[in-house]
């Protein structure tokens, strides 16, 4: 099979999405796939004959790591040939067309937001992963979080605010403070206090327009996946100092994640049968993760879904498949399966 592997973007979580984007290719072509790896905003200016870089395998970017920081996005776009105000990278369209399948190795804005699974239905450019509608869905904190509450999905008090309404009236601390489309906890902070809080909305403030802000629960942190309507073993995540913030997620030594997670059969359960009540709350397909607070007295909050879950070497799914004995080869295979599923029906 043919299969273009789309990575970089513009948002935050970029390098994020360059260090899935590399693994997932080299998963795909030792399962004897043609993959040409490509970052769907830089393109690909050189010579275009699709056929021969799949048979070659092309690397059309060059892969690496995770820094300890987000990247420079204006540095980014400056580095881009031309002046074009596409996101679409010269030739991108052009490679993905001839695949039998995109894999979105891509994390927030875009590729996350369902902006770019539109156009590719637009294109007739079959993806990996969540229709357009149910990724914008679980991009917005603000809507996900009303479709929770309604669908009986837990989730910690909370509101959304733009720049216009008077923040100030919130008044339960601790808190968390987010922005409403981030992922990665790129902006989040928690605040025990009114001169935190004050801070912390400043900062979430830098990154959007709209921020979501909840009672800090206290608890332990779980993640969740979804495979097809399967749900896998819950993993724990637990930073070895303070917040599980994108430096926590990225870097390795800085986290101890248990999976299987050391719970009951109870806790087991609950945090199942919830995240597959997020996943059907909001129309999700093929694969997700959902990330949740498990208190003391066993129920689970639900924080958010993940419609892209990382798939970096420290990335949780990987590591839920891995203890239902799916090796990562396998697991990027079956994200590609349960994907073309939805084209057949």
């Amino acid at each position: 099979m043919n299969i273009a592997v789309i990575t970089g973007g513009l948002s935050t979580e970029r390098d994020v999405a360059i260090s899935s984007g590399g693994k997932i290719a080299a998963a795909l072509r030792s399962k004897g796939h043609n993959v040409v790896l490509i970052d769907v905003y830089m393109g690909y200016d050189g010579e275009i004959d699709p056929k021969h870089l799949f048979e070659n395998n092309a690397d059309l970017l060059q892969a690496k790591g995770v820094g300890e920081i987000v990247p420079d996005l204006k540095a980014v776009r400056e580095s881009r040939r031309g002046d074009s105000p596409c996101f679409l990278g010269r030739n991108v369209e052009k490679i993905c067309r001839y695949a039998d399948i995109t894999f979105f190795a891509l994390h927030g804005g875009e590729g996350e937001n369902g902006q770019l699974q539109a156009a590719f239905d637009i294109l007739g450019i079959k993806y990996t992963g969540a229709s357009y509608l149910a990724a914008a869905l679980a991009m917005d904190k603000g809507i996900s979080r009303a479709l929770f509450a309604q669908q009986k999905v837990r989730i910690a008090a909370g509101d959304l605010f733009d720049r216009t309404e008077d923040i100030n009236e919130w008044d339960i601390f601790p808190c968390v403070i987010k922005p409403c489309s981030g992922g990665s906890s790129v902006g989040i902070t928690k605040a025990e206090n009114r001169e935190q809080f004050n801070a912390a909305v400043k900062e979430a403030f830098s990154y959007e327009d709209e921020v979501v802000v909840e009672q800090f629960i206290e608890g332990r942190e779980f993640s969740v996946g979804v495979l097809g309507d399967e749900v896998l073993p819950p993993i724990e995540i637990i930073p070895t100092t303070g917040f599980y913030d994108y430096k926590s997620k990225y870097q390795a030594g800085l986290t101890v994640e248990e999976c299987p997670a050391k719970i009951t059969e109870a806790e087991d359960k609950e945090l199942r049968e919830a995240a597959y009540r997020a996943y059907k709350t909001l129309h999700l397909s093929a694969y997700a993760r959902m990330d949740f607070i498990l208190t003391s007295d066993g129920k689970a909050y639900c924080l958010e879904a993940n419609t892209l879950p990382g798939m970096t070497p420290t990335s949780l799914l990987p590591q839920e498949a891995a203890a239902i004995g799916m090796d990562y080869p396998t697991l990027c295979e079956k994200i590609v399966e349960l994907s073309l599923e939805k084209y057949n029906k």
